[in-house]
Protein backbone atom coordinates (compact mmCIF):
# COMPACT_ATOMS: atom_id res chain seq x y z
CA UNK A 1 0.00 0.00 0.00
CA UNK A 2 1.24 3.49 -0.77
CA UNK A 3 2.14 5.52 2.28
CA UNK A 4 -0.66 7.80 3.50
CA UNK A 5 0.17 11.48 4.02
CA UNK A 6 0.49 12.49 7.62
CA UNK A 7 -2.30 14.55 9.26
CA UNK A 8 0.02 17.57 9.33
CA UNK A 9 0.65 17.32 5.59
CA UNK A 10 -3.07 16.91 4.86
CA UNK A 11 -3.85 20.04 6.90
CA UNK A 12 -1.19 21.92 4.99
CA UNK A 13 -2.73 20.91 1.65
CA UNK A 14 -6.18 21.96 2.85
CA UNK A 15 -4.90 25.36 4.00
CA UNK A 16 -3.09 25.95 0.70
CA UNK A 17 -6.19 24.95 -1.25
CA UNK A 18 -8.35 27.25 0.89
CA UNK A 19 -5.97 30.16 0.38
CA UNK A 20 -5.90 29.61 -3.39
CA UNK A 21 -9.70 29.42 -3.46
CA UNK A 22 -9.99 32.66 -1.50
CA UNK A 23 -7.72 34.44 -3.99
CA UNK A 24 -9.78 33.15 -6.92
CA UNK A 25 -13.04 34.26 -5.30
CA UNK A 26 -11.60 37.72 -4.60
CA UNK A 27 -10.33 38.01 -8.18
CA UNK A 28 -13.70 36.92 -9.56
CA UNK A 29 -15.44 39.52 -7.41
CA UNK A 30 -13.08 42.24 -8.57
CA UNK A 31 -13.54 41.33 -12.23
CA UNK A 32 -17.31 41.23 -11.80
CA UNK A 33 -17.29 44.71 -10.30
CA UNK A 34 -15.06 46.00 -13.06
CA UNK A 35 -17.35 44.45 -15.67
CA UNK A 36 -20.50 45.81 -14.05
CA UNK A 37 -18.95 49.25 -13.77
CA UNK A 38 -17.63 49.27 -17.30
CA UNK A 39 -14.06 49.11 -16.02
CA UNK A 40 -14.30 52.61 -14.58
CA UNK A 41 -12.39 53.51 -11.47
CA UNK A 42 -14.07 55.29 -8.59
CA UNK A 43 -14.28 59.09 -8.97
CA UNK A 44 -11.28 60.92 -7.56
CA UNK A 45 -10.45 64.38 -6.26
CA UNK A 46 -7.37 66.36 -7.23
CA UNK A 47 -5.51 69.28 -5.71
CA UNK A 48 -2.85 71.09 -7.71
CA UNK A 49 -0.33 73.55 -6.39
CA UNK A 50 -1.21 77.20 -6.72
CA UNK A 51 2.49 78.07 -6.72
CA UNK A 52 3.12 76.71 -10.22
CA UNK A 53 5.61 74.11 -9.04
CA UNK A 54 3.70 71.15 -10.49
CA UNK A 55 2.72 69.68 -7.12
CA UNK A 56 -0.44 67.56 -7.08
CA UNK A 57 -2.30 65.29 -4.69
CA UNK A 58 -4.99 62.81 -5.74
CA UNK A 59 -7.35 61.19 -3.26
CA UNK A 60 -10.85 59.74 -2.83
CA UNK A 61 -14.18 61.51 -2.35
CA UNK A 62 -14.38 60.12 1.20
CA UNK A 63 -10.98 61.59 2.04
CA UNK A 64 -11.99 64.89 0.44
CA UNK A 65 -15.07 65.22 2.64
CA UNK A 66 -13.04 64.55 5.78
CA UNK A 67 -10.24 66.91 4.75
CA UNK A 68 -12.73 69.70 4.05
CA UNK A 69 -14.32 69.19 7.46
CA UNK A 70 -10.96 69.22 9.27
CA UNK A 71 -10.05 72.47 7.51
CA UNK A 72 -13.44 74.14 8.08
CA UNK A 73 -13.39 73.35 11.79
CA UNK A 74 -9.91 74.83 12.06
CA UNK A 75 -10.70 78.11 10.31
CA UNK A 76 -13.99 78.39 12.22
CA UNK A 77 -11.89 78.36 15.41
CA UNK A 78 -9.65 81.08 13.97
CA UNK A 79 -6.71 78.71 13.51
CA UNK A 80 -4.13 79.66 10.84
CA UNK A 81 -3.32 77.69 7.70
CA UNK A 82 -0.28 76.15 9.43
CA UNK A 83 -2.57 74.60 12.05
CA UNK A 84 -4.74 73.12 9.30
CA UNK A 85 -1.62 71.68 7.64
CA UNK A 86 -0.57 70.05 10.92
CA UNK A 87 -4.05 68.62 11.45
CA UNK A 88 -4.32 67.23 7.92
CA UNK A 89 -0.84 65.65 8.05
CA UNK A 90 -1.73 64.04 11.36
CA UNK A 91 -5.02 62.64 10.04
CA UNK A 92 -3.28 61.36 6.90
CA UNK A 93 -0.83 59.42 9.04
CA UNK A 94 -3.26 58.21 11.69
CA UNK A 95 -6.20 57.13 9.52
CA UNK A 96 -5.47 58.01 5.89
CA UNK A 97 -8.19 60.70 6.32
CA UNK A 98 -10.79 57.97 6.83
CA UNK A 99 -13.17 57.92 9.77
CA UNK A 100 -12.36 54.39 10.90
CA UNK A 101 -13.80 52.68 13.98
CA UNK A 102 -10.70 50.65 14.84
CA UNK A 103 -6.99 51.10 15.53
CA UNK A 104 -4.28 50.41 18.08
CA UNK A 105 -5.98 49.41 21.34
CA UNK A 106 -9.06 51.65 21.59
CA UNK A 107 -7.90 54.27 19.05
CA UNK A 108 -10.65 55.35 16.63
CA UNK A 109 -11.61 58.12 14.22
CA UNK A 110 -9.71 60.48 11.96
CA UNK A 111 -7.00 61.20 14.53
CA UNK A 112 -7.08 57.79 16.24
CA UNK A 113 -7.98 59.36 19.55
CA UNK A 114 -8.59 57.06 22.52
CA UNK A 115 -11.68 57.21 24.75
CA UNK A 116 -9.61 55.72 27.58
CA UNK A 117 -7.23 58.70 27.39
CA UNK A 118 -9.91 61.32 27.90
CA UNK A 119 -10.53 62.34 24.29
CA UNK A 120 -14.27 61.71 24.57
CA UNK A 121 -16.77 58.91 24.12
CA UNK A 122 -16.60 56.57 21.13
CA UNK A 123 -19.62 58.30 19.60
CA UNK A 124 -18.03 61.72 20.02
CA UNK A 125 -14.66 60.71 18.57
CA UNK A 126 -16.36 59.15 15.53
CA UNK A 127 -17.85 62.59 14.76
CA UNK A 128 -15.34 64.31 12.41
CA UNK A 129 -16.31 67.76 13.68
CA UNK A 130 -15.88 66.86 17.35
CA UNK A 131 -12.60 65.00 16.86
CA UNK A 132 -11.18 67.88 14.77
CA UNK A 133 -12.19 70.39 17.45
CA UNK A 134 -10.42 68.30 20.10
CA UNK A 135 -7.26 68.15 18.01
CA UNK A 136 -7.19 71.94 17.50
CA UNK A 137 -8.01 72.50 21.18
CA UNK A 138 -4.90 70.56 22.19
CA UNK A 139 -2.75 72.05 19.41
CA UNK A 140 -3.61 75.59 20.53
CA UNK A 141 -2.15 74.74 23.93
CA UNK A 142 1.27 73.93 22.41
CA UNK A 143 3.46 77.06 22.81
CA UNK A 144 4.66 78.37 19.45
CA UNK A 145 3.21 75.40 17.53
CA UNK A 146 3.16 77.33 14.24
CA UNK A 147 6.96 77.77 14.40
CA UNK A 148 7.74 74.19 15.40
CA UNK A 149 8.59 71.44 12.91
CA UNK A 150 5.35 69.69 11.95
CA UNK A 151 6.42 66.41 13.51
CA UNK A 152 7.11 68.12 16.84
CA UNK A 153 3.81 70.01 16.91
CA UNK A 154 1.79 66.93 15.96
CA UNK A 155 3.60 64.78 18.49
CA UNK A 156 2.89 67.24 21.32
CA UNK A 157 -0.80 66.55 20.66
CA UNK A 158 -0.80 62.89 19.65
CA UNK A 159 1.95 61.25 21.74
CA UNK A 160 2.51 58.75 18.94
CA UNK A 161 4.93 55.86 19.06
CA UNK A 162 6.16 56.89 15.57
CA UNK A 163 6.39 60.70 15.63
CA UNK A 164 8.65 61.02 12.58
CA UNK A 165 5.97 59.39 10.40
CA UNK A 166 4.04 62.67 10.23
CA UNK A 167 6.78 64.31 8.18
CA UNK A 168 6.14 62.33 5.00
CA UNK A 169 2.62 63.75 4.79
CA UNK A 170 3.57 67.40 5.12
CA UNK A 171 3.82 68.21 1.37
CA UNK A 172 0.38 66.73 0.63
CA UNK A 173 -1.13 68.33 3.72
CA UNK A 174 0.28 71.72 2.74
CA UNK A 175 -1.28 71.44 -0.74
CA UNK A 176 -4.62 70.53 0.80
CA UNK A 177 -4.47 73.30 3.38
CA UNK A 178 -3.65 75.96 0.78
CA UNK A 179 -6.70 74.93 -1.24
CA UNK A 180 -9.16 74.25 1.58
CA UNK A 181 -8.39 77.47 3.44
CA UNK A 182 -8.88 79.36 0.18
CA UNK A 183 -5.36 80.73 -0.25
CA UNK A 184 -4.99 78.96 -3.61
CA UNK A 185 -8.14 79.64 -5.70
CA UNK A 186 -9.67 77.17 -8.13
CA UNK A 187 -7.14 74.37 -7.51
CA UNK A 188 -9.46 71.80 -5.90
CA UNK A 189 -11.68 69.62 -8.09
CA UNK A 190 -13.55 66.34 -7.79
CA UNK A 191 -15.00 63.91 -10.30
CA UNK A 192 -18.54 62.75 -9.53
CA UNK A 193 -20.95 60.21 -10.93
CA UNK A 194 -24.27 61.50 -12.28
CA UNK A 195 -26.70 61.96 -9.41
CA UNK A 196 -29.53 59.43 -9.47
CA UNK A 197 -31.63 61.44 -7.02
CA UNK A 198 -32.23 65.17 -6.56
CA UNK A 199 -30.05 67.07 -4.13
CA UNK A 200 -31.47 68.77 -1.04
CA UNK A 201 -30.50 72.39 -0.32
CA UNK A 202 -31.54 71.91 3.32
CA UNK A 203 -28.89 69.21 3.71
CA UNK A 204 -26.27 71.52 2.22
CA UNK A 205 -27.19 74.27 4.68
CA UNK A 206 -27.09 71.80 7.57
CA UNK A 207 -23.65 70.52 6.54
CA UNK A 208 -22.30 74.07 6.22
CA UNK A 209 -23.49 74.94 9.72
CA UNK A 210 -22.11 71.67 11.07
CA UNK A 211 -18.59 72.29 9.73
CA UNK A 212 -18.29 76.09 9.86
CA UNK A 213 -20.66 76.93 12.72
CA UNK A 214 -24.07 78.58 12.82
CA UNK A 215 -22.64 82.05 12.13
CA UNK A 216 -22.17 81.14 8.49
CA UNK A 217 -25.94 81.52 7.96
CA UNK A 218 -26.34 80.10 4.44
CA UNK A 219 -29.55 81.24 2.81
CA UNK A 220 -31.65 80.33 -0.22
CA UNK A 221 -30.76 82.37 -3.30
CA UNK A 222 -32.73 85.61 -3.46
CA UNK A 223 -35.34 85.81 -6.21
CA UNK A 224 -34.07 87.26 -9.45
CA UNK A 225 -30.40 86.66 -8.62
CA UNK A 226 -30.09 83.40 -10.52
CA UNK A 227 -28.97 83.15 -14.12
CA UNK A 228 -30.97 80.78 -16.30
CA UNK A 229 -29.46 77.85 -18.16
CA UNK A 230 -30.56 75.71 -21.06
CA UNK A 231 -31.52 72.70 -18.93
CA UNK A 232 -34.03 74.29 -16.55
CA UNK A 233 -35.97 77.40 -15.56
CA UNK A 234 -34.83 80.20 -13.29
CA UNK A 235 -37.38 79.17 -10.66
CA UNK A 236 -36.26 75.53 -10.71
CA UNK A 237 -32.61 76.45 -10.20
CA UNK A 238 -33.50 78.97 -7.50
CA UNK A 239 -35.18 76.26 -5.45
CA UNK A 240 -32.08 74.05 -5.78
CA UNK A 241 -29.55 76.76 -4.86
CA UNK A 242 -27.85 77.64 -1.60
CA UNK A 243 -26.08 80.98 -1.61
CA UNK A 244 -23.50 81.81 1.06
CA UNK A 245 -22.76 85.56 1.25
CA UNK A 246 -19.02 85.84 1.72
CA UNK A 247 -19.21 89.27 3.35
CA UNK A 248 -21.80 88.08 5.87
CA UNK A 249 -19.75 85.00 6.67
CA UNK A 250 -16.65 87.10 7.34
CA UNK A 251 -18.03 90.22 9.01
CA UNK A 252 -15.18 90.24 11.51
CA UNK A 253 -12.52 89.61 8.86
CA UNK A 254 -10.72 92.24 6.82
CA UNK A 255 -12.23 92.84 3.38
CA UNK A 256 -8.95 91.88 1.70
CA UNK A 257 -9.31 88.31 2.98
CA UNK A 258 -12.92 87.77 1.89
CA UNK A 259 -11.93 86.38 -1.48
CA UNK A 260 -9.92 83.73 0.35
CA UNK A 261 -12.95 82.92 2.51
CA UNK A 262 -15.07 82.59 -0.62
CA UNK A 263 -12.70 80.06 -2.15
CA UNK A 264 -12.63 78.14 1.11
CA UNK A 265 -16.41 77.78 0.93
CA UNK A 266 -16.34 76.96 -2.78
CA UNK A 267 -13.73 74.22 -2.38
CA UNK A 268 -15.65 72.83 0.60
CA UNK A 269 -18.72 72.51 -1.62
CA UNK A 270 -16.77 70.70 -4.34
CA UNK A 271 -15.37 68.27 -1.76
CA UNK A 272 -18.94 67.47 -0.65
CA UNK A 273 -20.38 67.31 -4.18
CA UNK A 274 -20.83 63.54 -4.33
CA UNK A 275 -22.13 63.25 -0.76
CA UNK A 276 -24.62 66.12 -1.06
CA UNK A 277 -25.44 65.68 -4.78
CA UNK A 278 -24.15 69.12 -5.80
CA UNK A 279 -24.38 69.90 -9.51
CA UNK A 280 -22.50 73.19 -9.75
CA UNK A 281 -20.49 75.59 -7.61
CA UNK A 282 -19.94 79.19 -8.69
CA UNK A 283 -17.69 81.86 -7.29
CA UNK A 284 -15.75 84.91 -8.52
CA UNK A 285 -16.80 84.45 -12.13
CA UNK A 286 -15.77 80.78 -12.21
CA UNK A 287 -17.78 77.57 -12.27
CA UNK A 288 -17.19 74.00 -11.23
CA UNK A 289 -19.65 71.53 -12.75
CA UNK A 290 -20.10 67.91 -11.71
CA UNK A 291 -18.71 65.44 -14.25
CA UNK A 292 -17.24 61.93 -14.28
CA UNK A 293 -14.01 63.21 -15.83
CA UNK A 294 -12.29 66.58 -16.21
CA UNK A 295 -14.46 68.24 -13.56
CA UNK A 296 -12.37 71.39 -13.35
CA UNK A 297 -12.96 75.05 -12.63
CA UNK A 298 -13.60 77.19 -15.70
CA UNK A 299 -14.58 80.74 -16.50
CA UNK A 300 -18.32 81.29 -16.19
CA UNK A 301 -19.92 81.53 -19.61
CA UNK A 302 -21.49 84.94 -19.19
CA UNK A 303 -19.96 86.14 -15.94
CA UNK A 304 -23.37 86.15 -14.23
CA UNK A 305 -23.02 82.96 -12.28
CA UNK A 306 -20.17 84.18 -10.18
CA UNK A 307 -21.39 87.74 -9.88
CA UNK A 308 -17.92 89.25 -10.37
CA UNK A 309 -14.77 88.87 -12.33
CA UNK A 310 -12.41 86.06 -11.45
CA UNK A 311 -10.17 86.94 -8.54
CA UNK A 312 -12.56 89.58 -7.18
CA UNK A 313 -15.09 88.17 -4.77
CA UNK A 314 -14.85 90.58 -1.82
CA UNK A 315 -18.63 90.97 -1.44
CA UNK A 316 -20.22 88.28 -3.57
CA UNK A 317 -21.73 84.95 -2.62
CA UNK A 318 -20.67 81.38 -3.22
CA UNK A 319 -23.52 79.68 -5.05
CA UNK A 320 -24.07 75.95 -4.59
CA UNK A 321 -26.59 74.34 -6.95
CA UNK A 322 -27.92 70.90 -6.06
CA UNK A 323 -28.84 68.25 -8.63
CA UNK A 324 -32.33 68.26 -10.10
Amino acid sequence: MPAQPSPTRRRGRILRFGAALAVLVALAGYLAMQYAGGGKRAPRCLVVSGDGDGGTYEFTAEQAVNAATVSAVGTARGMPERAVTIALATALQESGLRNINHGDRDSIGLFQQRPSQGWGTEKQIMDPVYTSEKFYEHLAEVPGYSRLPLTVAAQRVQRSGFPQAYAKHEPDAALLAAALTGRSPGVFSCETRKATRPGDPAKVRKALRRDFGTDILPRTEAAGAVASDSSGSDDDEERRTVSVPVADATAAVAESTRGRRGWELAHWAVAHAAELRIERVSYAGRDWKAAETEAEWSEAGDGAAGGASAGDGADEAVRIVTAR
